[in-house]
């Protein structure tokens, strides 16, 4: 893939939570047009690569930079990166109280200050897109996981933002809604959207990466095509972390 402009970029940063270093000296940069898939054992940091990318967390060291504009703790500054960078949460975060079409209407009108119009017409067409337009007067409590995570990404996809970030959105699904979800995911992905998908999917992950970055202890450990790392793979600890998604046919005692 060619390289395209730089969207998004942490550079050298730590994050602590008291004593606790969950990011120590991590860098990272995001091309437009790029999906790039964060995995490793759970705890190692992946979700606060996220926060810090959304500016939802506060950092130590280091610098947030989106379009070479660097990122500080300022409430203009992150209300501007917010409004251009999605985010999707593994726990949907829909109001409870209003419908589907409300949910995703919300944040253009309230935000953005757009047309009631438009914005209706387009939450419909989004709607639509996931198989979710019988849904639209629908709340929450009556629908699916799948079918709220795939409101939450609709959700995301109505406030135009140039980058979505993916935290685990499949975590808490059953099998058959973890693949309604994906399906959606795969669908931007063909389209060119930038994405950093966090996630334990490895086959979505392998199927839907530009790269792969693999993150332990809060340090980046290998990062690569999705060939090379699941294929290929340069570390023992990456080998040793790959092992733990694959498993040898049982033999029993009377067939031995």
């Amino acid at each position: 893939m060619s390289k395209k402009e730089e969207i998004i970029r942490v550079d050298h940063i730590t994050k602590r939570y008291d004593e606790n270093a969950v990011l120590d000296d991590f860098s990272l940069s995001v091309h437009e047009g790029e999906v790039v898939v964060i995995v490793g054992p759970s705890g190692c940091g992946k979700s606060t690569i996220l926060r810090i990318m959304n500016g939802l967390e506060p950092i130590q060291k280091g610098e947030v930079t989106y379009r070479g504009e660097k990122v500080d703790g300022k409430l203009g500054s992150i209300t501007r990166i917010r409004e251009k960078v999605g985010m999707v949460f593994q726990s949907y975060e829909l109001f409870p109280h209003k419908t589907i079409l409300q949910n995703v209407m919300l944040a253009p009108l309230l935000v953005q200050k757009r047309d009631r119009k438009e914005v209706k017409e387009e939450a419909l067409q989004l709607l639509a897109r996931v198989g979710l337009s019988e849904k639209k007067n629908a709340y929450p409590r009556q629908l699916s996981g799948g079918q709220k995570q795939r409101v939450a990404i609709v959700r995301a996809l109505a406030m135009h933002p140039e980058v979505l970030l993916f935290d685990e959105v499949t975590a808490a699904l059953d099998p058959e809604m973890v693949r309604e979800v994906l399906d959606v995911l795969l669908s931007l992905a063909k389209e060119g959207k930038t994405m950093v998908i966090v996630t334990h999917e490895m086959s979505f992950a392998k199927a839907v990466a530009d790269r792969v970055i693999f993150l332990d202890g809060g340090h980046l450990e290998e990062e690569g095509t999705a060939s090379e790392f699941f294929d290929h793979p340069k570390t023992e600890r990456a080998k040793q972390f790959l092992h733990t998604f694959t498993y040898d046919k049982v033999e029993r005692e009377e067939e031995r």
